[in-house]
């Protein structure tokens, strides 16, 4: 071998070493990224197999060092202080890695369906209300975003696609509205950092996205067949948590917000004990605690006929939210379009989950997190009262009069009944049914809910019966 065929072999062999030597990095962090605050927050990625390598925080100007396993494989826990920033973090085999404009503060995952995918510009012909002003002042330092790529996978996944941007009006046209909103009031109130990981997929149900462990608990729920080749729908049981969450899987975060429901709107008695299950889960697979996990109640809409009335997967999500552990629901009752499927009104949305981490994580006080729930029915003759939770200061319809509570006897035959809030709750009869057994409010696919507590959160739809669908 001659010497410039000599020189030119180890010119490769070189760029081949320091190649194999590159620190590389999960999409969840990069440049911008926001670091769950006062705590031990993971960080992995790949090195030369067996190298030592070094983690080095702005911060504290301390460092932690991991091996690189056979496979190149390492992990650390840095300390993380009080929310701030920005900082750097350097990582070393050798080669340095540096991450730029590292901020400390709340991380939030949001998933779900096309309602949490909805982004600031809205879809073809469905609006967000008031967007464009929004977009227009919604530059923000404190807020960073990160949009996690579509992808589905038989088996779980070690990286998604995915880059933190900046909270400027090019990137929060895109991102998810109702994630939007809901970090815009959590970073206002806080006056902290705040971190959004929008990890969501339109039309999908609730199973893709719970993984095999969790899936396993659900025994009518069929595992994926592992061994099919070709293309396969994202409504397979785990291919999403597999894809579009398990890359993420330990990364520090508060809690998670979701939407999602209305694929799973036949299934009500099944997704009772899944919404619950989906919880679960991902604090298993996370090893952090029960971090809180707080949802939207999908809204009412014509589903036409065919299937169930999504009122039943609305109960099921109410009642799902007291059966879980430090889950919550939001209620958009009032919020819902006839004939869209995707309501406007995006920031209701938002805020309600937000309401519910300030009051139920955060320990904030002095406003209401939840409308009014049924606390107790009773019947005077022909005169049903109802009293309520969530409800210290009153009711109120703004007005209007109370057009969604239907009565019935013992036939169980529902007919419309006449309501009135008085200084208890909800008095309400019908010159129909003598002898009332049970009520329901708003219990119909499409219908405009028109009771609310004093602070304006609106009631959810209910029934007390039990009665077949």
């Amino acid at each position: 071998m001659n010497l410039r065929l000599s020189g030119v072999f180890l010119f490769f062999l070189l760029i081949s070493v320091f190649a194999q030597a590159e620190i590389k990095l999960p999409a969840i962090f990069g440049d911008h990224m926001v670091l769950q605050q006062q705590t031990d927050a993971a960080i992995w990625g790949k090195a030369t197999a067996g190298k030592a390598v070094r983690v080095s925080t702005s911060w504290d100007n301390k460092s932690y060092s991991a091996q690189a396993d056979p496979q190149g494989n390492w992990k650390v826990k840095v300390k993380t202080p009080k929310a701030g920033g920005p900082y750097e973090i350097t990582i070393s085999d050798g080669s340095a890695l540096k991450l730029k404009d590292v901020l400390i503060g709340e991380v939030w995952v949001c998933s779900g369906q096309s309602n949490m995918a909805m982004t600031m510009k809205g879809y073809r012909n469905q609006p967000i209300t008031g967007s464009n002003e929004i977009i227009a002042t919604s530059a923000n330092p404190n807020i960073r975003m990160i949009n996690i790529k579509l992808d589905k996978s038989l088996e779980p996944k070690d990286d998604f696609i995915g880059e933190w941007k900046e909270c400027l009006p090019e990137n929060v046209v895109n991102y998810s509205a109702t994630a939007y909103f809901f970090g815009k009031m959590i970073q206002q109130v806080l006056n902290v950092p705040v971190g959004l990981i929008n990890s969501s997929w339109g039309g999908t149900r609730i199973e893709p996205w719970i993984s095999e462990n969790g899936i396993k608990k659900f025994n009518w729920v069929s595992l994926p067949d592992k061994k099919k080749e070709g293309e396969f729908s994202p409504q397979v049981p785990t291919v999403l948590f597999n894809a579009m969450i398990n890359p993420m899987v330990g990364y520090g975060l508060r809690g998670a917000i979701w939407y999602q429901g209305e694929s799973n709107r036949n299934e009500p008695d099944q997704y009772r004990k899944l919404m619950p299950g989906l919880a679960e889960n991902w604090r298993a697979e996370w090893g952090i605690g029960d971090f809180p996990f707080y949802y939207v109640q999908i809204a009412p809409f014509d589903y036409g006929v065919g299937g169930l009335s999504s009122a039943y997967l609305r109960e099921a999500q109410l009642k799902a939210a007291s059966e879980g552990t430090n889950m919550g629901m939001a209620c958009i009752m009032e919020t819902g379009e006839k004939t869209c499927i995707h309501p406007a009104n995006k920031k209701a949305a938002g805020d309600r989950l937000a309401y519910l981490a300030l009051a139920k994580t955060y320990g904030k006080s002095g406003f209401a997190y939840s409308g009014p729930i049924l606390k107790e029915m009773t019947v005077d003759g022909s005169i049903v009262k109802l009293t309520f939770d969530h409800a210290n200061n009153g009711l109120t319809s703004y007005g209007k009069e109370l057009e969604n509570f239907e009565v019935a006897g013992e036939n169980k035959r529902f007919v419309s009944a006449k309501a009135f809030i008085t200084g208890q709750g909800i008095t309400l009869y019908s010159p129909a049914v003598e002898k009332p057994v049970a009520v329901r409010y708003a219990f119909k696919d499409f219908v405009v809910g028109d009771l609310f507590n004093i602070e304006g959160l609106p009631a959810s739809s209910f029934r007390t019966d039990e009665w077949e669908k």
